[in-house]
């Protein structure tokens, strides 16, 4: 299996796919704009096949009731513990802050820094875990490929990926597309092209991160491993700030933390290393 993983695509770059080739497409992160694919179809050379995760989950939410009911307390669940680990990191990276301005002797400040950091990646295994358990006894408890709504979209989906030659999914509401993924059981044919969230969902770890600050949120789909992918990190992290960048390499490792600039491809991305420079 080939993984293409490439940056955002405000001003497209993908290239149109080899001649003959059958591309399963996934928009369902655009959400209520998942038909809205012609742009999409065109940029890869047409003939696409959009399999319309987004309003399969809706057509299952409308025909199981209880399988609906059961999401929705799932989702309120997995709602508060983010909540709750958000308020924890905060006060995780408020005591970091503190250190960096109050410290005045490395000797000091490195063992208090090291220390802060400790706890930080802890706070991220400990929710990581969380979010895998919880998401584990949903499963157990719900069985949705057992569900005859889901099953059948299964089936579907499954036919459509068999005549495919390569999956694509692009970017949008990342837990909208870890849902449906895991949901409609999506694996891919044979290749993979993905871009900004969609490309954050095959990694094992999942991290939003904005105005600075990053929270690990879900465990991925796994295919593109030990590596934080960080698609439109110039606007959304501090990278004139060593420092700050060099605590959030460091917090992942040994995962890569990877900026996905617009356009670019991973082959080609810069990875925050250690002491928060670009390389």
């Amino acid at each position: 299996m080939t993984i293409t993983v490439l940056g955002p695509q405000r001003r497209p770059t993908v290239a149109p796919l080899p001649a003959g080739t059958v591309a399963a497409t996934v928009t369902a992160g655009w959400r209520a704009r998942e038909p809205d694919d012609a742009e999409l179809d065109r940029l890869l050379g047409g003939g696409t096949v959009n399999l319309r995760l987004y309003e399969r989950w809706l057509d299952v939410l409308d025909r199981d009731r209880e399988l609906a009911d059961a999401e929705v307390n799932h989702r309120a669940v997995a709602e508060e513990l983010q909540e709750l680990y958000s308020l924890q990191v905060e006060r995780a990276n408020q005591a970091m802050d503190a250190i960096r301005r109050t410290a005045t002797r490395p000797r000091t400040r490195d063992g208090a820094q090291s220390d802060a950091e400790a706890a930080l990646r802890l706070l991220d295994e400990r929710h990581l875990d969380r979010m895998s358990t919880i998401r584990a006894e949903f499963e157990a408890a719900w069985r949705p490929a057992e569900r005859d709504v889901v099953a059948g979209h299964r089936a579907q989906v499954r036919a459509e990926l068999d005549r495919a030659g390569v999956l694509v999914i692009t970017g949008g509401h990342v837990a909208v597309l870890l849902h449906v993924l895991r949901l409609f059981a999506v694996t891919p044919p044979a290749d993979v092209l993905a871009w900004s969230a969609g490309a954050m969902a095959l990694t094992d770890r999942v991290v939003l991160f904005t105005d600075g600050r990053a929270e690990t949120y879900a465990p991925g789909l796994g295919l593109v491993p030990d590596t934080v992918l960080l698609p439109h990190a110039r606007r959304r992290l501090p990278v004139d700030d060593p420092v700050r960048l060099g605590a959030l390499a460091r917090r992942f490792a040994p995962a890569r933390c990877v900026v996905l600039d617009d356009g670019g491809t991973l082959a080609a991305a810069k990875v925050i290393g250690p002491d928060g420079r670009l390389s």
